[in-house]
């Protein structure tokens, strides 16, 4: 492995993401594509993987019967992508974030009284092939189970950690040592049972979801304007739709959107009662701190072939704006379970759609990240896979992704609860393309308390790599040129530093794309 130094990261979060982004009035251009245009709504196309690459021999993005049970899983499956560096630590909680503010990560844990370092874990990362962890945030009830709350402001430096079904909300700041972050407040938020959140893109509001998102739930608004003295603001009911699962802001943060879950055919009492989808939302009221504010519904975009939305990322393209969503049940979750799903034509797990949203009043899916575990024609083909020993059925949804920048991205980088991490090629949003994945090697009964997948007797013959990725570029240590690392964790391996393998680099293609990742917007 080649010494590497840490230039910059290119997408932290997703409200890293949106700090570049401009409100919506302004987001279309002549230069920009068909209003009407629509693209691939089917199974990207596959990655060309490398001739040393050990790579998944079912279909894409599966994890077989035979590689599980013959141990072949236990290697782990990459496509142009080679492990840098890596700290595993006691396991980690994936989908709990992770967040990360310089060459810092935060990553989660779960809270397990076998662990011997409880709470996020501090990670750093300034020497790549070496991260380190540098501190627990073990001194808030939310530092301690923070779900996937796990949330950094890039503009102003903070971390904003909310418990995972319970009341507290605490901020650090990272400005000055990252590696190290300082408590700047820890409140009791009435009624709050959180679940995930986020941050108004001005670092000065968060709004904590719950762990209830049906109707009649509640959003809990926080003002951090002074983060060592962060207040409650208002918990607002949503009595209809809007309810956010993730969610994200437009920059001057009068615009919410909202990833509203909803699974087929469950009790109006349910948490995930009601349709699935994206709800755009007017929060002036709130960023601007008027009396008795309001929340009100720009628009609606639902869809019922997966369930449980939840993030809606941002980014720009030739013109046009557009959101990345997420899904993470697809239709297994409904009532019936993965039969069901197949028999009324769902998802069986669940994907992306590319929203354009340049028009916010009618918003519309113009194509589809999705996997060919994703694709409907296959469900009936998992209906006999065999669950994990004591853990259940396995689940190929995508969790979150990232962009390696927000305006005219390159590349998009998903994390997933069973398919590993996933990259695509979305110079063109309207027909995005694999180029290559990561699936780290399958934990199976090793001892890893702080994981969200370990359990006594359950044996894990799949990684799953839930959280938020990350593109960083590095300078090599010859100084010669830079190029890509990606950060990502998964629940068995911790945190690990990934790069694009020298083979992919010397590919025209991967040349290519590579070149264009590494350009200044």
């Amino acid at each position: 492995m080649n010494k590497q130094r840490l230039v910059g990261g290119f997408a932290t979060s997703a409200v890293t993401l949106l700090g570049l982004l401009l409100s919506n009035s302004i987001w279309a251009d002549h230069g920009g594509r068909p209003a009407h245009g629509v693209g691939s709504m089917g199974p990207v196309p596959k990655a060309v993987c490398g001739r040393s690459d050990h790579t998944e021999s079912g279909l894409q993005g599966q994890t077989t019967s035979e590689e599980r049970a013959s141990g072949d899983s236990e290697r782990g499956y990459n496509c142009n992508l080679e492990l840098v560096g890596q700290f595993r630590g006691e396991g980690a909680f994936s989908q709990n974030g992770p967040a990360y503010f310089g060459h810092c990560a935060y990553m989660s844990t779960e809270n397990n009284p076998l662990q011997v370092h409880p709470g996020v874990v501090v990670i750093d990362v300034s020497d790549p092939e070496n991260p380190r962890p540098t501190a627990y945030l073990d001194d808030t009830p939310a530092g301690l189970n923070p779900h996937e709350n796990i949330k950094v402001n890039q503009a102003r430096g903070l971390l904003g950690l909310a418990q995972s079904n319970g009341p507290n909300f605490a901020v650090y700041d990272l400005n000055a040592d990252c590696a190290r972050p300082k408590l700047a407040s820890s409140i009791t938020v009435p009624n709050s049972s959180g679940h995930m959140g986020g941050w108004a893109e001005d670092g000065k509001t968060y709004y904590i979801g719950q762990s209830f998102r049906g109707v009649g739930g509640i959003m809990p608004i926080i003002d951090v304007t002074d983060p060592y003295n962060a207040k409650w603001v208002l918990n607002w009911t949503f009595n209809g739709d809007g309810r956010p699962h993730d969610l994200s802001t437009n920059q001057d943060g009068t615009r919410m959107y909202s990833g509203q879950p909803g699974n087929f055919g469950v009790a109006p009492n349910n948490s995930s009662f009601g349709p699935d989808g994206l709800v755009i939302l007017d929060m002036s009221d709130i960023q601007f701190r008027r009396p008795n504010p309001q929340i009100r519904i720009v628009s609606r975009l639902f869809w019922n072939d997966q369930g449980q939305a939840e993030q809606m990322l941002p980014f720009f393209s030739h013109g046009r704006s557009y959101l990345i969503s997420t899904d993470e049940s697809g239709g297994q979750a409904g009532v019936g379970g993965l039969a069901a799903a197949c028999a009324r034509g769902a998802s069986p797990y669940g994907y992306s759609n590319v929203i354009d949203i340049t028009d916010e009043k009618n918003p519309r899916i113009v194509s589809k990240i999705m996997l060919e575990v994703h694709d409907p024609r296959n469900c009936a083909s998992f209906l006999k896979e065999p669950p994990e020993v004591g853990g259940g059925i396995l689940d190929y949804s995508t969790e979150r992704c990232a962009v390696d920048r927000p305006n005219n991205p390159t590349l998009a980088a998903c994390g997933s609860r069973g398919t590993g991490t996933r990259i695509y090629d979305i110079r063109d949003p309207l027909h995005p393309a694999e180029i290559a994945y990561w699936r780290g090697p399958a934990p199976r009964t090793a001892f890893l308390p702080g994981s969200g997948s370990w359990s006594p007797g359950v044996d894990r013959t799949v990684e799953k790599q839930a959280g938020l990725p990350r593109f960083v570029r590095v300078r090599a240590a010859n100084g010669k040129g830079h190029e890509l690392n990606l950060w990502i964790v998964g629940d068995g391996n911790g945190f690990q530093v990934l790069r694009f393998t020298d083979d992919f680099l010397q590919r025209r293609h991967g040349k290519a794309i590579h070149a264009e990742a590494l350009k200044d917007d």
